[in-house]
């Protein structure tokens, strides 16, 4: 069937699709679920993508509150989405590109735009075909050269904002072949007060589904425990799948474990059976099997690294923790994140950061604890403490520097003290026509070329690196050969910009201004990170800390 003239849907794209919805209550790991399905689908020899629907109106998550949604990640592209998206480039070892993410105001921009320009050539412009060919074409075209396409739908079944994704999907189910699609619904089996699993928030959420018009095909219920036999049988009598169709996702203690749990579970086999894909999979013996061979490594060395950050939840840092996480993989330790509230470091830093191995200040922005991450720089540079500063951390290590050794008072960031009388970072030069806040920064992967016979050189093992940017302001050209005078080396630049700081007379001092951290993998741990945990492996045999502090 040609490509619609008035929407420029081509319904051809693709190959096979799975769509994954969520209901009773959000944050049960839709995303984690498909991610496992397609790590096993990967594993099995299939090309597999995967697409993140956010029915939101921000048409990207660039101006959004982590407290509200999380760490906003950072494509190769420069798109700014959904933390879900690095769950999929970390689980099935590929980099996605904004057109990945399909947001309600991404679609609604690019239907309006259209109309105003006469595209549809005076028809009446509705949710029906218009918008709703607009979402199925993002997706088909994302999908394209792929085997398998995971579709994660954002959000809760009966969400008014979900609705025309949940029609595109009914319309998707009526133009595809039965064996070519399959609807994954993941739902919460609570525990009743007596300890039984309780199946009634899944019959009313597959009811829900049903009168949309979307059938599920397999169930996956998320639960504290495996779910029992009985429980099993009594979600597909009365939401009408056969028993083998129903699966458990129970708690594990790292999201890494997930896809061995739905591979014990047969999961992976009911979908290549469902997508008539059975026969193309490789033999069991053939599959790879380096993704439980590294999650289930031995870790046998222990260190603990201080975050220090201003948001109190584990998802604004997310990419993070994750990278620490691949680095002790690689590494064989294990890597405990202790939480330091940048608002409270200024007064209690050494109390706080007295028991870390290692100290990390990643990125943020506004003026609120910066003076916390300026003192956590201090202490690690003063005593000797492995430290790495991203972004905001590698910009604080400068102010730090600027400050307390070359005594440059009040030196700071223009955008934290717009009126300091030494701004040692500013504002981009190709920012200060810049009006619109979404989507203009510095965004995406920038290569940095390295100096020789550096620590930065040492890290990256080469010359050069590629990782990504999200930021508005960068080192003061005007103060670079002051800041070096006493200390403080620029290894790695970007033409005239400083990317990579230094200080050889410290055991392990790095900063980038880049987010190494949306780049590391289970299988290719982030560089920074991993030389981090060595030189935090290192200190400990030879730094006392006062393990009576607990942060």
């Amino acid at each position: 069937m040609p490509a619609d003239p008035d929407t420029g849907y081509d319904p051809s794209l693709g190959r096979k699709f799975v769509f994954v919805t969520g209901g009773v209550m959000s944050g049960l790991g839709k995303g984690i679920t498909a991610a496992s399905t397609g790590r096993l689908l990967a594993n099995a020899g299939f090309d597999v993508t995967a697409v993140k629907v956010d029915p939101y109106l921000n048409v990207d998550a660039g101006t959004m509150n982590p407290y509200e949604h999380g760490e906003v990640y950072v494509l190769k592209d420069g798109g700014e989405v959904d933390l879900d998206l690095g769950n999929y480039e970390r689980f099935l070892g590929t980099d996605m590109t904004f057109d990945h993410n399909v947001t309600t105001g991404k679609t609604y921009e690019h239907v309006i735009e259209r109309e105003r320009a006469g595209d549809y050539l005076g028809k009446t412009v509705q949710i029906i075909p218009h918008v709703t060919d607009d979402i199925k074409r993002r997706i088909r075209e994302a999908a394209e050269g792929s085997d398998v396409c995971l579709v994660e739908i954002g959000g809760t079944v009966g969400d008014i904002e979900s609705m025309p994704f949940l029609e595109a999907l009914r319309q998707f189910a009526h133009e595809e072949d039965d064996e070519d699609i399959l609807f994954t619904h993941v739902t919460l089996v609570p525990y009743s007060k007596n300890g039984e699993q309780k199946t009634k928030p899944t019959q009313h959420s597959v009811k829900e589904l049903r009168s949309i018009g979307l059938q599920p095909d397999v169930l996956v219920g998320r639960s504290e425990d495996r779910l029992d036999p009985e429980t099993k049988e009594k979600i597909a009598l009365f939401c009408d799948v056969p028993t083998d169709a129903v699966f458990s996702n129970p708690d594990v203690e790292d999201i890494y474990h997930v896809p061995l749990m739905v591979e014990d579970e047969g999961l992976d086999e009911y979908v290549m059976e469902r997508l008539g894909l059975a026969d193309e999979a490789l033999p069991k013996a053939e599959r790879s099997t380096e993704w439980r061979d590294l999650v289930t490594r031995d870790r046998d060395r222990e260190i603990d690294v201080a975050l220090v950050g201003k948001y109190a939840l584990e998802d604004a840092y997310m990419s993070i923790h994750e990278a620490l996480k691949h680095a002790g993989i690689q590494t064989g330790t294990e890597v405990n994140v202790l939480w330091v509230d940048a608002d409270e470091t200024r007064e209690e830093h050494e109390q706080r950061l007295a028991t870390a191995d290692a100290v990390v200040v990643p990125g943020g922005f506004g003026s609120r604890g910066t003076d916390g991450k300026i003192e956590a720089v201090r202490y690690a540079r003063e005593n000797d403490v492995p430290f790495l500063g991203l972004c905001l951390g590698f910009q604080m290590a400068v102010v730090e520097h600027a400050r307390n050794v070359l005594g440059l008072d009040g030196a700071h960031s223009a955008e934290i003290d717009p009126d300091t009388p030494h701004p040692v970072i500013d504002l981009l030069p190709e920012q200060y026509e810049t009006e619109d806040m979404g989507g203009t920064m510095r965004l995406g992967a920038h290569e940095t070329d390295i100096e020789p016979d550096t620590l930065a050189a040492e890290v990256y093992g080469a010359d050069a690196c590629t990782e990504r940017h999200r930021h508005r302001y960068e080192v003061n050209p005007e103060y670079i050969d002051d800041l070096e005078a006493d200390g403080l080396v620029f290894s790695g630049r970007a033409d005239n910009r400083m990317e990579i700081l230094e200080r050889p007379d410290h055991p392990f001092f790095f900063g980038t201004q880049a987010h190494p951290e949306f780049r590391s993998r289970p299988d290719r741990a982030s560089p920074p990170f991993v030389s981090l945990v060595e030189a935090a492996l290192g200190s400990t045999d030879t730094t006392e800390r006062n393990a009576d502090v607990r942060l």
